[in-house]
């Protein structure tokens, strides 16, 4: 597929605090990036290198048309699952059965892009091996690292981070306004300002502040750290605390960088500061991967010196004194400790002797986690469990690990891959989640009971990944357990999957029967998961053989069941079955209705074979109402998605003489000229232009480009945005956070976020404020 000029993707975490200086570092980075393809920035821990490479990101976006990733390795214990976590930073929805390896090349192939690796020191070997790969595979791809030290293999440029200036003199022969332009003295007052409102850079504590600043060698996370203190402290007081905590020579091992000695003294003394119970829940909380949340605190962190009723007020302790990074994540509030802080906390657990422990509280929350949003899945928490999971995904990652690292605790890895079935589905970690249970399966762990629904939670992962072989293979095993151990529920699912591999294989009415045997079993036993399952696809398989009668009536009690627990996902699917069968009725206006309701509800949650049924289905609707040129582009837009899924018509191969029907009447109307202007024009469109076109939410789409394809900005006339994103921006000018628009707009805030961003890089502008001027110059209508 050729690389779009208008799908361009930035996804960098957004800059919380102002970037100072570095001025000479960026320019340099940028020059080095210009004549070679992989530039790693080293330094010590703290001296800012993840700062210089997001803002070298952000500066040069425009220049790589196949985005700008970002991928955090941090928390990454294992090297082996590298690639994984590369194709879930960089949203690759291809989930196909291939090494995530191949799915990166081959995805990067031709695609212009920037890959920032972050924090790569304890995985250097495994980063090199994966640079090379991709550098091999994609000749346009760029990669931007940062670590403690080189990858070390041919073609890597390495750049040294210095830490910030700070005047050689002591500032007497400076005037105050000479010496405030110094990045270290900069940052400084920044921060300062920032915990201390009053505070200001004057003569009487100019000398004091430059002191502090040569201390800390310039070190930013140093500056950061100090100048939080003068919450408590004055200037003097903090200068007077580093004197006695800072010598180098006393403040770790000599073999030691000495800059490394003084971070260390500095976090030792940030430890010191905290009373007895934050140190002790600082260095607990450093158990958790990809921060964590107040529940999880309480859970984990608790007991042995920490009452439960104790964790909030710790909690806020530490977000006071900057351990604790507080983010907000739609509704829910989640903390996040720096790397090194992390690191420095999980020395202390090892040195108290409790991180046995802590990891094994951490997997038995998280085992239980997963089996509450199992038992949950089924209602009106549904939405909020798989947000919930998403943020938690790292700490799952981590929890799964250590499960199947003990080898008695295997089972429960099993157990818990098992219960994280929609998790897998609805992300982008179908692919993950297949060898989650892959693995613990070929470790033989787990209970009959669990091998069996670990069985078939994998079959269905492998029929959405059109693996059926392995899928038959697999229902087989559950089906020999199911029966041995007269387990009737396993049996239901096995009937299930069993059905979707013969109406792959266009067996329709073997199909019917093993979906009406799952109907029955699921009913028995009482699994409304189950049964809506079944209906729906009774209701497609029917439809298919052409008895809209039983379709519609299979529709309708799948619908009431959804309705009557409060339950979002199954009845989006279902509203996409009913709306193929109407169409075949002939009624494409409610088919359309049908189909738009699906799509908002996946698209809210984030599921792209759901959004891909509906686009299909519009599609579909298109040709049959003529609209030829609109066919042809949700056709074009479709084979990104369904290419990113890793099979068209994933899970609904028997659908494909649609797909083609309505393929061949786009091109005999238009002609094979138009036909692939329209197709390519869709192809074009980024993921979520592509939904905002199918809800016929973007009229503009076919109108003619700038040269460089993207839509130029209007003076006077019509505006650059599509009708979705003038909408998003009038609610920018009114103010509105991204939280309040997401309600306002009843989508999630993530795809609330994405809109803005394109909004902003449309504009060519850098902040909310800006668009806020635009939209009051070239918005007439906005009422």
């Amino acid at each position: 597929m050729n690389e779009s000029r208008r799908q361009q993707y930035v996804r960098l975490p957004a800059e919380v605090t102002s970037f100072v200086g570095r001025r000479h570092e960026v320019a340099e980075v940028k020059r080095l990036l210009s004549t070679s393809r992989t530039v790693t920035l080293t330094g010590v821990g703290g001296v800012g290198k993840t700062r210089l490479a997001l803002r070298v990101g952000l500066d040069v976006a425009r220049d790589f048309r196949g985005g700008v990733w970002f991928v955090e390795l941090g928390s990454l214990e294992n090297p082996d699952l590298l690639a994984q976590v590369v194709v879930e930073a960089l949203e690759i929805r291809r989930q196909s059965a291939d090494p995530p390896l191949r799915i990166l090349a081959d995805h990067l192939r031709d695609k212009h892009a920037l890959i920032i690796l972050d924090n790569c020191e304890h995985l250097v070997r495994a980063c090199a091996v994966l640079a090379e790969e991709l550098l091999r595979a994609a000749p346009r791809l760029h990669i931007l690292a940062t670590s403690r030290e080189a990858m070390g293999f041919a073609g890597e440029r390495i750049m040294p981070v210095p830490t910030l200036s700070v005047p050689d003199t002591d500032g007497s022969e400076l005037s105050i306004e000479s010496l405030a332009r110094s990045d270290a003295v900069r940052l400084f007052t920044e921060r300062a300002m920032a915990v201390l409102p009053s505070f200001a850079l004057t003569e009487d504590n100019r000398d004091v502040v430059l002191q502090i600043c040569h201390r800390l060698d310039g070190l930013p996370l140093g500056i950061e750290l100090a100048a939080v203190r003068l919450r408590a402290l004055s200037v003097r007081q903090l200068l007077d605390r580093l004197d006695d905590r800072f010598r180098l020579l006393t403040a770790g091992s000599p073999a030691e960088a000495p800059r490394h000695q003084t971070l260390r003294a500095l976090i030792d003394w940030s430890y010191a500061l905290c009373s007895e119970k934050e140190r002790l829940l600082w260095a607990r909380a450093s158990v958790f991967a990809g921060g964590l949340d107040l529940e999880g605190a309480e859970a984990v962190c608790s007991g042995a010196g920490i009452d439960r009723e104790e964790v909030l007020d710790l909690v806020c302790g530490l977000v006071a004194k900057s351990i604790l990074i507080r983010e907000e994540n739609g509704s829910r509030v989640r903390y996040r400790l720096l790397e090194i802080i992390r690191q420095y906390g999980l020395e202390r657990l090892a040195a108290q002797g409790e991180d046995a422990e802590l990891q094994r509280r951490h997997r038995a929350y998280y085992r239980e986690l997963a089996a509450q949003a199992r038992a949950e899945l089924f209602g009106p928490s549904q939405v909020s469990w798989f947000t919930r999971l998403r943020h938690e995904h790292a700490n799952l990652h981590a929890a799964l690990q250590g499960c199947l690292d003990n080898a008695e605790e295997a089972g429960a890895c099993l157990e818990m891959a098992a219960d994280l079935l929609y998790h897998w589905i609805t992300g982008y970690y179908l692919g993950e989640g297949r060898r989650w249970l892959d693995r613990a399966l070929a470790a033989g762990a787990g209970s009959p009971e669990t091998r069996a629904r670990a069985l078939w939670a994998g079959s269905w992962l492998a029929i959405i990944q059109a693996d059926v072989p392995a899928a038959a293979a697999l229902l087989k095993e559950s089906q020999t357990l199911g029966e041995r151990l007269e387990l009737e529920g396993v049996l239901a699912y096995v009937s299930l999957y069993s059905g979707m591999v013969a109406m792959y294989e266009g067996d329709t009415d073997t199909a019917i029967e093993l979906y009406e045997q799952a109907l029955a079993r699921h009913r028995a036993t009482g699994d409304p998961v189950g049964t809506t399952l079944a209906l729906i696809r009774l209701s497609l398989a029917h439809s298919f053989r052409g008895d809209s009668a039983r379709a519609i009536a299979m529709g309708d009690e799948c619908l009431a069941l959804a309705d009557a627990h409060g339950e979002g996902w199954h009845k989006a699917y279902m509203m996409m079955a009913l709306g193929v069968d109407v169409w075949r009725q002939g009624d494409p206006r409610r088919a359309f209705e049908l189909e738009t309701q699906s799509l908002t509800f996946n698209r809210a949650v984030g599921d792209p074979l759901g959004a891909g049924m509906n686009l299909e289905v519009l599609a579909w609707i298109a040709a049959t109402e003529q609209h030829h040129e609109r066919a042809a582009r949700l056709l074009g837009a479709l084979r990104a998605v369904w290419e990113a899924i890793g099979a068209p018509l994933s899970g609904y191969g028997h659908l494909a003489r649609y797909h083609d029907d309505c393929e061949r009447l786009a091109r005999e109307a238009l002609g094979r000229s138009a036909f692939e202007a329209a197709f390519e024009e869709g192809a074009r469109l980024s993921y979520d232009d592509a939904l905002d076109y199918a809800l016929q939410r973007d009229e503009r789409v076919g109108e003619p480009t700038g040269g460089g394809g993207e839509r130029p900005a209007s003076k006077g006339g019509s505006a650059p945005l599509t009708r979705r994103e003038m909408e998003i921006a009038r609610l920018v000018t009114r103010g509105l956070t991204n939280k309040e628009i997401a309600s306002a707009l009843v989508i999630s805030q993530r795809t609330a976020e994405s809109h803005i961003e394109h909004i902003m890089s449309k504009l060519g502008f850098r902040s909310r404020a800006q668009v806020a001027v635009w939209m009051n110059e070239h918005d007439g209508g906005s009422g």
